[in-house]
C-alpha cells in the first residue's frame, strides 16, 4: 500500500483546486527610478526593460501601472547633484518629492512608497554620514528623519527606510509623529544583506560606494539569528511591515520571519536576480515567464505577503486575472 498523490494532479482544474499558494497582482510592488531632466526614458543597460524616467515621462508609466491593477510603486531617486550630506534626499523639491506629488495627483489611489536612504544622494555613495572614512550611525539618523518627513510632506503613503543604521526605525517613527504624520506606516528593510546581487541596482541608481563596501551596516549573508534580532528590533521601534532583501537566496529567512512575527512581510526580488533571469531568457536558455512565476510563487510559499519586483508589469500581464498561472 502506498499513497497515490498523483490523483490530485490529474488535470489543470484539479491542480487549481488543491493549489496551496496563489500569486496575484495584489502582491506586487513595482520599483521605479526617477531622474532629473526632460523627455527621458532611458533603459538601464544591466537591467533590460527597466528605465530611468524624467517626471514628464513618468505619467505614461503610471498610467500603465494603473491599467494593470498593480497596487503600489516604490520610488528611487537619481539626482543630478550629490554632496557629502546627500542634501537632495531631503530637499523639498528633490526628485522623489516631486515624483510623489505628481503621482498622487495623477493616481491618488495608487500606494506610493518612498525609499528612504542616502546612497543615491551622497558623493561618497554610502548610506549615511561619513567621517574619517567611517559611516557614522547617529548623525545619519538625523538626515534620514529629514528625508522621511520631506517624503511624507510630499504625500508618500509609506516610508521605506533601507540604510540599516541602528535605530533608524525609531528615529523615523519619532520624527514622523512629531511632524504630524503618525498615521503613515513604515516598511522597514529590516533584514538587508550585504549582497552581490545588488550590482545592477547600483548601476541604475548611480550609488556604488566610492570607497570600501557596506558590510559594516548591511548584514553578513551567513547570518540567520541576526536577522531575527534585526526584525525584532525594528518591530519594537515601530515598524509596521518588514522586508527581507534579497529574496532568492534567503527564502529560509523569509519563512523564519513569517513564522515568528505576525506582521506583513515583503521580499525584494532584487536587480541581480532580475538581470540573471533576463540574460538567460534572452539567450534562450530558460522560459522567462515560467521561471519568474515559479520564483515569485516560491517567495509567496516561503512566507512573503508582498513582493518588490522589476517583473511586476510582466507578471500582472501574465496573470491577466486568471487563477491558473
Amino acid at each position: 500500500m502506498f499513497e497515490r498523490l498523483r490523483r490530485l494532479r490529474s488535470s489543470a482544474a484539479m491542480r487549481r483546486m488543491v493549489r496551496e499558494t496563489d500569486l496575484t497582482v495584489n502582491d506586487l510592488i513595482y520599483p521605479l527610478f526617477v531622474v532629473e531632466g526632460e523627455n527621458k526614458k532611458e533603459e538601464v543597460t544591466s537591467m533590460p526593460g527597466v528605465y530611468h524616467y524624467s517626471l514628464d515621462r513618468l505619467e505614461e508609466e503610471i498610467e500603465s501601472v494603473r491599467s494593470l491593477n498593480i497596487p503600489a510603486v516604490i520610488l528611487f531617486g537619481v539626482p543630478n547633484h550629490k554632496d557629502e550630506q546627500g542634501s537632495e534626499a531631503y530637499a523639498e523639491e528633490g526628485i522623489v518629492q516631486r515624483a510623489v506629488r505628481l503621482i498622487k495627483e495623477q493616481a491618488p489611489d495608487l500606494v506610493v512608497m518612498a525609499d528612504t536612504c542616502l546612497c543615491q544622494y551622497t558623493d561618497h555613495g554610502h548610506c549615511g554620514v561619513v567621517e574619517d572614512g567611517e559611516v557614522k550611525n547617529d548623525p545619519s539618523l538625523e538626515l534620514l528623519v529629514k528625508t522621511a518627513v520631506s517624503q511624507a510632506r510630499a504625500g508618500a503613503d509609506v516610508i521605506a527606510p533601507s540604510n540599516m543604521m541602528d535605530g533608524f526605525v525609531y528615529a523615523i517613527r519619532q520624527g514622523l509623529d512629531e511632524a504630524g504624520y503618525e498615521h503613515l506606516p513604515i516598511m522597514s528593510y529590516a533584514v538587508k544583506y550585504a549582497s552581490a546581487f545588488y550590482g545592477p541596482f547600483r548601476d541604475a541608481a548611480h550609488s556604488a560606494p566610492q570607497f570600501g563596501d557596506r558590510k559594516t551596516y548591511q548584514m553578513d549573508p551567513a547570518n540567520r539569528l541576526e536577522a531575527l534580532r534585526e526584525a525584532q528590533a525594528d518591530i519594537e521601534q515601530g515598524a509596521d511591515m518588514l522586508m527581507v532583501k534579497p529574496a532568492m537566496a534567503y527564502m529560509d529567512v523569509i519563512r523564519e520571519l513569517k513564522d515568528r512575527f505576525p506582521y506583513p512581510l515583503a521580499a525584494y526580488n532584487v536587480s541581480g536576480e532580475y538581470a540573471m533571469i533576463k540574460a538567460a531568457a534572452q539567450n534562450g536558455w530558460i522560459n522567462e515567464r515560467d521561471v519568474v512565476l515559479e520564483l515569485l510563487t516560491g517567495l509567496k510559499r516561503a512566507g512573503a505577503d508582498l513582493i518588490l519586483t522589476y517583473f511586476a508589469k510582466d507578471v500582472a500581464k501574465w496573470l491577466g486575472g486568471k487563477s491558473d498561472a
